[in-house]
């Protein structure tokens, strides 16, 4: 045995790509010590994306606070590459599972509120080009928070400003954007994900992937009729 190429994705809440290909590593050499092994950091979209993009095109970190999932201040990062134009947010760093315990998993009450505080830090920074990993969070809010936290507003039939979580999808009447960042019109996404789900329905996101974020069979047919009731709005 010469060499040995490690290439595995995170263990949800147990170990990163990086974490993964080390301990392999530390297997591989204690059968054959003499063989050249090399880790390679891979990420489906999910935990770990931020790392693996720096890695691999090089690039810096930037810190700073925003809010989790449950809208407690966390420290929190993001990346830029190393082409000095493009931004890497990897919302499992802010809005992930593993920021919220076992018994506060409610995605009725998490919120992608910090993404779009990572997101516009970046533009208040001047970078316009995006790459946003969606994998591994702790939410079902379709994004409305990461959009309040850019400047849209959400709205009631009564004409009440909406709070933030997935519990609000259904109750959304009226959207006021006229305070959204203006840099958004300039700028572009590119979304890393390794799904292809429909918004709403049997195999959208709230029946697909809303039980693991906590949500029990009520919580999921509600989460299911507020998307499609959001959709009609938009």
């Amino acid at each position: 045995m010469k060499k040995i190429i490690i290439a595995i994705d995170s263990f949800k809440g147990s170990l990163s790509s990086v974490e993964a290909g080390l301990a392999a590593k530390e297997g591989i050499l204690n059968v054959f010590p003499h063989c050249e092994t090399l880790v390679v950091p891979v990420s489906d979209g999910g935990e770990g994306i931020l790392d693996v993009f720096l890695s691999a095109a090089g690039g810096n970190y930037i810190s700073l606070q925003a809010h989790n999932p449950l809208m407690e201040l966390t420290d929190t990062r993001y990346g830029v590459l190393a082409d000095g134009q493009t931004a890497v947010i990897e919302m499992a760093e802010i809005s992930g599972l593993n920021l919220v315990p076992m018994d506060k998993r409610n995605p009725m009450i998490t919120t992608t509120y910090g993404t779009g505080e990572l997101i516009r830090d970046a533009l208040n920074r001047g970078y316009r080009k995006f790459i946003i990993g969606i994998g591994g969070s702790a939410t079902n809010d379709a994004g409305l928070g990461m959009l309040q936290a850019l400047g849209s507003r959400f709205f009631d039939k009564n004409n009440q400003e909406l709070d933030v979580g997935g519990k609000i999808m259904g109750e959304v009447a009226s959207i006021d954007s006229s305070s959204v960042h203006p840099a958004l019109t300039d700028s572009t996404f590119t979304i890393a994900c390794d799904v292809n789900n429909p918004f709403y329905g049997t195999q959208g996101a709230a029946y697909v992937f809303a039980r693991q974020k906590g949500a029990n069979d009520e919580m999921i047919k509600t989460l299911d009729a507020g998307m499609q009731s959001l959709a009609n709005v938009i």
